[in-house]
């Protein structure tokens, strides 16, 4: 059994949906969880106690170690707060689950520009400044884990370039916090999360029909949070990998090199005649991190 007992995580957004579970999960194999949520709507507008004060209330009625926490992740101060919030409760931090994130649909060419800002400081602004003031701590218990959160959408999904665009920074940011933070005992991952949640609600009209009825039955938040308590946990071996996690599938996304061409003498129309030999994958490499020596 991966135990947690004795162990102070940090879950953001854990006042609903995969967050919820998440926190739940870790309380009930011993962690000290800090339930962070700002409780607003999924734009991030409104916000209130509610949400966070009513999971750590769940968790201490199973008998478990929870403090509510309503600061914002995208407020370098809020995320301070949180992590000062841990330390003042529990005196130490372990780990930390970037899971607090905003959602909508909208078409490239209608989106005000403010809107793909607002996108990056909660997905990717959010999740560095948690990790950043996090990582004295992390360094400190020397199996220090923090778990990001992206999205298939990274890939390009349908009136979701904001949404997919900051997943796809996150990305970019557990790749190199695994690097920055090997020398350290600290791991970083991310999870890419499949379940039926309010925010699936509002993807309906990009997805196919009936698919969030079928991710609402067999998808559950709770299927999600076994994968993320893994990578939140010291017995944790992967760094800098994301792991899809839907509905009890589990698989890994990666990203790869193909074997390519090489041509000293390279033209664009080489480039043309020869792409199906540069993108074919059949011999294609995960790209590796590169660590210090």
């Amino acid at each position: 059994m991966l135990d947690f007992t004795d162990r102070v995580v940090i879950v953001t957004g854990a006042g609903r949906g995969i967050g919820r579970a998440y926190a739940r999960l870790l309380a009930e194999r011993g962690a000290a969880v800090i339930v962070n949520d700002l409780g607003g709507d999924t734009d991030g507008r409104n916000p209130s106690d509610g949400p966070a004060a009513t999971v750590v209330a769940e968790i201490k009625a199973d008998g478990g170690t929870a403090v509510a926490n309503t600061d914002s992740v995208a407020d370098p101060e809020g995320a301070q707060s949180i992590v000062a919030t841990a330390v003042a409760e529990f005196g130490r931090v372990d780990a930390v689950i970037n899971n607090a994130g905003i959602y909508s649909l909208g078409r490239f060419e209608d989106l005000p520009i403010e809107v793909f800002q607002d996108f990056l400081n909660v997905h990717y602004t959010g999740s560095l400044l948690l990790s950043r003031a996090a990582w004295p701590h992390l360094s400190e218990s020397g199996q220090g884990r923090i778990v990001n959160t992206v999205s298939s959408a990274l890939a390009g999904q349908p009136d979701m370039v904001h949404y997919g665009a900051a997943k796809g920074a996150v990305y970019g940011l557990t790749r190199n916090l695994a690097v920055a933070g090997a020398s350290r005992g600290i791991k970083v991952n991310a999870i890419a999360p499949g379940a039926g949640t309010r925010m699936l609600q509002l993807a309906a009209p990009a997805l196919p029909a009936g698919t969030v009825e079928f991710m609402n039955e067999h998808m559950p938040p709770e299927l999600v949070a076994p994968v993320g308590a893994y990578l939140a946990h010291n017995e944790c071996s992967l760094t800098g990998e994301v792991l899809n996690a839907a509905g009890g599938y589990v698989s890994r996304m990666v990203m790869v090199n193909t074997a390519g061409i090489h041509d000293p003498k390279l033209t664009p129309e080489t480039v043309a005649e020869r792409l199906e030999e540069i993108t074919d994958t059949t011999n294609a490499q995960p790209a590796d991190l590169s660590f210090p020596t």
